[in-house]
C-alpha cells in the first residue's frame, strides 16, 4: 500500500474458532479470526521477525468490527517469537488524564528511562508525574513537548536495539491528546528503526497527527459467506428467519453477529429475538446490558465498580474492586462479558464497559465512583475525575481538586487535559463569578491544543456567565489568538479590534496584547485599513519599560518601513534588557527580521530557539520569521529545518496558515538549490491552504518561490508572470513587506522576456512607496533592479550602489545575484578583466549555498570572460539533504550521536544510519575526518557571512 491509500481488506470475526493465513509462528493461545485472511496477512508483514525498518499502520473500522481482536493477534505473534511489546488502550475515562496513554504504554519499561540523557530523562519523568517527591513536582519546569517526545523516540530506539519492537495502541481514538502528540512525533521521527506502531482507531473518528500520510487498514464488514460461516461457528447455529434477520440487522459486523446469535440462542428459532431498528452499536449495548441484568448481584457491582475504573491495571483501584473468585466473575464470564488472564480481569470489548456502565441507575454508578475515589489517595488526579463523576451539585472541594489537577497537567505539558479539568471545575463551582474565571483560564491553555471550536465553546461560557469586560476580553483574545494561526484573518483581526477597543475604553493592559496579536493578523493579510486601525489604537498605550518589547513588535509588524524602522538603533538595547525571556526575545528577533537586520535577528532566535516552543505545541506568530532569516544569511539547511518543524506541527494541529508559511519557505529554498519541481509542489500546497485575499503575504511568497524555480528552469515568461503578481494591475504592492523583495527578481526576468519599460515604471512606484525609511537591503535590491532595466550608460552607477559597502554581505545570495549581473554587464562592455573578479566570487558563493541553476549561469559567464571554471558541481556537503548536513557539522565539532540527535529531535539510532550512509558521498571513512573535510571546504568557498 502506498502512503495514505485504504487497503481494502477481507474479512472476519472477533472471536470464532478458523483458519489464520499467511506464514510465519502460530500463535499462542487466544482468540481466533474467520475471513479475515488479507488483513492477517498485512498484520504478520508489519510485524515480521526480521524486518530493519519502521512501519506505521492505522487499523480502521466500526465498533466490532475486529480490530482489537487483529492487534491482539499482533501481540501474541510478537511476543511468541520472543520479541518485545509496548501496548496501551485508550478509555473514555482517561481521555482527561495528560499523559496517561504514555504512562500504561511505558509502565513495563519505566526502570529503563535511567538510560536516557538526563534532559530527557528530567523532560519524561515529569510528563509522567514521576518526580521524586511533591516538591520536586511542584517545582519541576513544564517539560517541552518536543523534549518529552525526543525521550519516547530514544527510549523506544533503545528498547529496539536487540530485537525488533512492537507499539500498538488500541482503541486510540480515546488516547489522551499529550499521549496522542507524543506518539504522532515518535511515528514522524523514527525512520530506520525496527519498529512498528499499530494504532487502532474507530471509523470516522478524529485522531490528531495521524489523520493523513500514514497507511492504513480499513476492517470493512464481512462478506455474506464470511457472515454465513461465522454463525455455523457458533455454539447454536441460528437458522430460518431468525438467521436471515440477523444477517440482515448484523450488517456484516462480525461482534454483533455473534451477539444476535448469542440473543437468539434460548428463544424460539422462527422468534423476533432482536427489537429494532437501532444503529449496531446501540444495539450491542442493548444486548450487553440485558445480559448484565441477568446476573447475580455481587457480579453486577464488581461489573461497575470495573467499568468506573479509570484504568483496569491502576494498583489502587483494583484494591478496591473484589477478588477475581469465580464465585464473582464466573457468570460475566460465562456471559461474554469479560475475560481473565494472568493480568486480572477485563472487559471483552470496550462496548461491554460501555453497556455496563450505563445500564446502571445514576446513583449506583456515583456510589462506585465515591468508592474508587476513597482507594486512590496517592493517585490525586484519578481522584479528583472519580470525585467529579460523583458529584450531583455544585462543589467547591472537588472544583478545587480539578483545579490542582489542572496545574499538574500544565506543569506536565498536558494543556488538553490542563483545559478540560479547568472546564469541570468551572461546572462544579458554586458561584458564577469563579465559573466564568475558570472558563477563561480554560480557554487559554485550550490554546495550545489547536481546537478552535473547544475555545470558542469555552469563550461563549464566559459571556454566558459574566459581564466582567476584563474576563470577556481574556477569553475573546484566546480565541483571537488561535484565529491568526487559521486561514480567516478578515474574522480575526474584527475580533481582536473588537476586543482592543474594549481594553482601550477600560484603560486594560490587555490593549497591548490584543494589538499585538492584531498586528499579526495585520502581516498576514497585508490590509492597510488594519494597519491604520492598530496605529489609532496604539496612540491610548502609555510608554513603559515593561511594554516596550511588545510595543517594539506591534510598530514593526505593522509598519516595518515606516513607524518600524525608527526602532532599528534601539534593537540590541531591548534584545540585551530580555535577559533571555523567551518570549520577548522571539519578539525581538522578528522585529529584527522585519527591519532587515539579519545578522542580529539570526543572532536572536538562535538564542531563543530552544525555547520558543516550550510553551506548547503551536506555531508562535509569525515564527517562519526564524527560517527566513537564516535563508537571507546564506544557512539555507537551518531554514529548511524550521519550516519542516512548523509544517509537522502546524499540520497535526490543522493550522492551515501556518503550515502555509512553512510550506512557502521550503518552496522558496528548494528553488534556490535547483529542485523546481518540488518547489512548485510546496509553493502550490501553500496556496491552495489559504485564501489569497486574507492570506497576502503567503500568496506573495508563494508567487515568489513559484517564479525562483521557474528561473531555475530558464522559463522567464513564467517567471515574470509569477513576480508580476507581487504587484497589482495598477503597479502597487500587494504585501507592504514581501512585495519590495520582489522588485529586483522581476526586473531581471522583465529585461530577459523584453519588459524593460513597464517593470522600470513598477519599481520606480514601488521606490516612491517605500520612502527614506526603505531598509539597507531593499535599497540594495531597489539599486540591482534599477542597473537591470537602465540603459547601457546608467547602468553602472547603479551596479556600484548596489554593490557599495559592506552591509550587502549580510545577504550573501543576493550580493551574489548582483556580482553576476555586474559581471555579465562588464564582459558585454568587453570589460572582461574587470568582469572576471566578480563572476568568480559569485560562482563561489554560489557553490558554498548549493544553487545549482545559478553556479552553472556563472560559470558559463566565466566561459565568456575566458576563464574555464573546474567542472566540480557543488561541494559534496551540498549534495547532502538539510538534516544530513546538519548531522555531519554537529559530528564535526564531536557531538556524539545522543547528542546530535537531542539537538534535532532524532534517534541516536537514526543518526548513526545518516552517518554511515552519508560517508561513502563524502569520500571518508572515518569520524574523525569530518573537522577536516569541512575545514577543506571553507577554504575553498570562503564564507559570504
Amino acid at each position: 500500500m502506498k502512503n495514505g491509500e485504504r487497503a481494502r481488506a477481507g474479512h472476519g470475526s472477533p472471536a470464532a474458532p478458523g483458519p489464520t493465513a499467511g506464514p510465519g509462528p502460530a500463535p499462542a493461545p487466544g482468540p481466533t479470526v474467520v475471513g479475515r485472511e488479507a488483513e492477517i496477512a498485512e498484520i504478520r508483514s508489519r510485524i515480521a521477525a526480521d524486518r530493519s525498518h519502521s512501519s506505521v499502520l492505522i487499523v480502521e473500522g466500526d465498533p466490532g468490527a475486529g480490530k482489537s481482536v487483529l492487534l491482539d493477534l499482533a501481540v501474541r505473534l510478537t511476543r511468541g517469537t520472543g520479541q518485545r511489546v509496548l501496548r496501551a488502550v485508550g478509555s473514555e475515562s482517561e481521555a482527561p488524564l495528560a499523559f496517561a496513554g504514555l504512562h500504561q504504554m511505558l509502565r513495563p519499561v519505566l526502570d529503563d528511562l535511567g538510560g536516557l540523557p538526563a534532559r530527557q530523562r528530567s523532560a519524561l519523568r515529569t510528563a509522567l508525574g514521576l518526580a521524586e517527591d511533591a516538591e520536586d513536582a511542584e517545582t519541576a519546569d513544564t517539560p517541552d513537548a518536543l523534549l518529552v517526545g525526543l525521550a519516547v523516540l530514544t527510549l523506544v530506539s533503545d528498547l529496539s536495539e536487540p530485537a525488533p519492537l512492537l507499539v500498538v495502541v488500541d482503541d486510540a481514538q480515546w488516547i489522551d491528546r499529550a499521549s496522542l502528540d507524543v506518539l504522532s512525533f515518535l511515528a514522524r521521527r523514527m525512520a530506520g528503526e525496527p519498529v512498528t506502531l499499530l494504532m487502532g482507531v474507530r471509523a470516522a473518528a478524529v485522531l490528531p497527527g495521524f489523520d493523513k500520510g500514514y497507511e492504513r487498514l480499513e476492517i470493512g464488514p464481512l462478506s455474506g459467506d464470511a457472515a454465513n460461516r461465522l454463525l455455523d461457528e457458533q455454539p447454536k447455529r441460528p437458522t430460518g428467519r431468525t438467521r436471515a434477520r440477523i444477517l440482515r440487522e448484523a450488517a456484516g459486523n462480525p461482534l454483533a453477529l455473534v451477539e444476535l446469535a448469542r440473543a437468539t440462542a434460548d428463544r424460539e428459532p422462527e422468534g423476533s429475538g432482536v427489537e429494532g431498528p437501532l444503529p449496531v452499536t446501540d444495539r450491542l449495548e442493548e444486548i450487553f446490558a440485558r445480559h448484565v441484568r441477568h446476573l447475580p448481584e455481587a457480579t453486577r457491582r464488581a461489573l461497575l465498580l470495573l467499568a468506573a475504573t479509570d484504568a483496569a491495571d491502576a494498583p489502587a483501584a483494583a484494591r478496591g474492586r473484589p477478588e477475581a473468585a469465580d464465585t464473582v466473575w464466573a457468570p460475566a464470564e460465562r456471559a461474554g462479558l469479560v475475560r481473565q488472564d494472568g493480568t486480572g480481569v477485563s472487559f471483552r470489548h470496550p462496548l461491554v464497559r460501555s453497556a455496563v456502565y450505563h445500564a446502571a441507575p445514576f446513583e449506583q454508578r456515583r456510589r462506585a465512583h465515591l468508592a474508587l475515589a476513597r482507594q486512590l489517595g496517592e493517585e490525586p488526579d484519578r481522584r479528583a475525575w472519580h470525585l467529579a463523576a460523583a458529584a450531583v451539585r455544585p462543589d467547591e472541594q472537588v472544583s478545587a481538586a480539578l483545579r490542582e489537577t489542572a496545574g499538574r497537567a500544565r506543569r506536565r505539558g498536558g494543556h488538553a487535559a490542563a483545559a478540560a479539568a479547568l472546564e469541570r471545575a468551572a461546572e462544579l463551582s458554586p458561584h458564577r463569578a469563579d465559573q466564568a474565571r475558570l472558563l477563561a483560564d480554560a480557554a487559554d491553555t485550550a490554546v495550545f491544543t489547536g481546537q478552535l471550536g473547544w475555545v470558542e465553546h469555552l469563550a461563549a461560557g464566559v459571556r454566558e456567565r459574566s459581564d466582567d469586560p476584563a474576563l470577556i476580553g481574556r477569553a475573546a483574545l484566546a480565541t483571537g489568538r488561535l484565529l491568526t494561526m487559521g486561514p480567516h484573518h478578515t474574522a480575526a483581526f474584527a475580533l481582536l479590534s473588537r476586543v482592543a477597543d474594549e481594553a482601550a475604553a477600560t484603560r486594560s493592559p490587555r490593549l497591548l496584547d490584543a494589538l499585538a496579536a492584531a498586528a499579526v493578523v495585520r502581516y498576514y493579510s497585508g490590509e492597510e485599513s488594519q494597519r491604520q486601525r492598530i496605529e489609532a489604537l496604539l496612540a491610548d498605550v502609555p510608554d513603559s519599560a515593561a511594554g516596550a518589547a511588545l510595543r517594539a513588535w506591534v510598530l514593526a509588524v505593522s509598519d516595518p518601513s515606516g513607524a518600524g524602522a525608527s526602532l532599528a538603533p534601539a534593537l540590541p538595547r531591548l534584545i540585551a534588557a530580555a535577559k533571555g525571556e523567551a518570549g520577548s526575545l522571539t519578539a525581538l528577533a522578528v522585529v529584527a527580521w522585519l527591519l532587515d537586520r539579519t545578522p542580529l535577528a539570526a543572532r536572536t532566535f538562535d538564542e531563543a530557539f530552544g525555547r520558543w516552543q516550550a510553551h506548547g505545541p503551536l506555531p508562535a506568530g509569525l515564527a517562519c520569521a526564524a527560517g527566513w532569516a537564516y535563508l537571507e544569511q546564506g544557512r539555507w539547511a537551518d531554514a529548511r529545518s524550521v519550516a519542516a518543524e512548523i509544517a509537522e506541527v502546524a499540520s497535526g494541529a490543522g493550522l492551515d496558515h501556518a503550515e502555509a508559511c512553512a510550506r512557502t519557505l521550503d518552496a522558496t529554498v528548494l528553488a534556490l538549490l535547483g529542485e523546481p519541481a518540488e518547489a512548485r509542489g510546496s509553493a502550490e500546497r501553500a496556496l491552495a491552504l489559504v485564501d489569497p485575499l486574507e492570506s497576502r503575504s503567503v500568496a506573495v511568497l508563494a508567487r515568489r518561490a513559484l517564479g525562483l524555480a521557474a528561473v531555475a528552469e530558464g522559463d522567464y515568461d513564467s517567471a515574470y508572470a509569477q513576480f508580476r503578481a507581487a504587484f497589482t494591475e495598477d503597479g502597487d504592492l500587494v504585501h507592504y513587506h514581501v512585495s519590495p523583495t520582489v522588485l529586483a527578481e522581476l526586473a531581471a526576468a522583465a529585461v530577459r522576456r523584453g519588459h524593460r519599460e513597464p517593470a522600470a515604471r513598477l519599481l520606480e512606484r514601488s521606490a516612491r512607496h517605500l520612502g527614506p525609511g526603505m531598509s539597507a537591503r531593499l535599497f540594495l535590491l531597489v539599486e540591482r533592479g534599477r542597473a537591470l532595466l537602465a540603459e547601457p550608460e546608467r547602468a553602472e552607477r547603479h551596479f556600484r550602489a548596489a554593490l557599495a559597502g559592506e552591509a550587502g554581505e549580510q545577504w550573501p545570495f543576493e550580493r551574489a545575484q548582483t556580482r553576476l549581473d555586474y559581471g555579465e554587464w562588464l564582459r558585454r562592455q568587453r570589460r572582461v578583466a574587470e568582469a572576471r573578479p566578480l563572476l568568480t566570487g559569485a560562482l563561489d558563493t554560489f557553490r558554498r549555498l548549493g544553487a545549482r541553476p545559478w553556479i552553472d549561469r556563472a560559470k558559463a559567464e566565466l566561459r565568456a570572460a575566458g576563464i574555464e571554471a573546474d567542472a566540480a558541481a557543488p561541494g559534496a556537503l551540498t549534495e547532502l539533504s538539510p538534516q544530513q548536513q546538519q548531522i555531519v557539522r554537529l559530528a564535526a565539532h564531536g557531538l556524539t550521536n545522543r547528542e546530535i540527535g537531542e539537538r534535532l529531535f532524532l534517534s541516536p539510532r537514526t543518526v548513526g544510519s545518516h552517518l554511515y550512509r552519508v560517508f561513502p558521498k563524502l569520500g571518508i571513512t572515518a569520524r574523525a575526518q569530518l573537522r577536516d573535510l569541512l575545514d577543506d571546504a571553507l577554504q575553498v568557498t570562503g564564507s559570504a557571512q
